[in-house]
């Protein structure tokens, strides 16, 4: 499976895990969040540049993860119209973090909060399959700039 990360150029040499806290895992959970395409990698990095534009200093991650995949899926239907909200993650922390304590998979999907017909993964990065992750690729990103300018309007 192809998985799809946008980042700042300095992160883009290596799968790196920062333990932040995110809308899935407590801070200290070293896990990767990657969508299943580059418009929705692109879209979920939209959502969180708050202003700030994108320019030459991002890059594109192709992140292969071995068939076949462990994985467990949270689907729309187990949860409220709440979890979508940005200053609240208390829906989404308790199942993300019960996946990440069980070990059971590499792979959690997760509708995005973006555009929820579509799916990100969190990659638990201390999973005995991690070793079999890889970094296939990184590209530059190259956006439209009537985005750039968009997001600049808000700054």
């Amino acid at each position: 499976m192809l998985i799809y990360r946008i980042v700042h150029k300095i992160y883009s040499g290596s799968l790196f895990a920062s333990g932040m806290r995110g809308r899935w895992n407590s801070a200290g959970n070293k896990v990767l969040y990657a969508a299943e395409s580059i418009p929705l990698a692109f879209l979920e990095n939209m959502v969180r540049r708050q202003g700030v534009g994108f320019n030459n200093d991002f890059r594109i991650m192709f992140i292969s993860v071995p068939d076949p995949v462990s994985m467990e899926v949270i689907s729309l239907d187990g949860l409220s119209p709440a979890w979508r909200n940005p200053n609240d993650y208390s829906e989404c922390l308790p199942l993300g973090d019960k996946w990440y304590q069980d070990g059971k998979s590499i792979a959690l999907k997760v509708p995005s909060a973006a555009m929820p017909e579509a799916f990100n993964y969190v990659i638990n990065t201390v999973h005995k399959e991690y070793s079999k992750v890889e970094l296939v690729d990184v590209t530059n990103l190259v956006p439209d700039p009537r985005i750039e300018d968009i997001l600049k309007k808000y700054h």
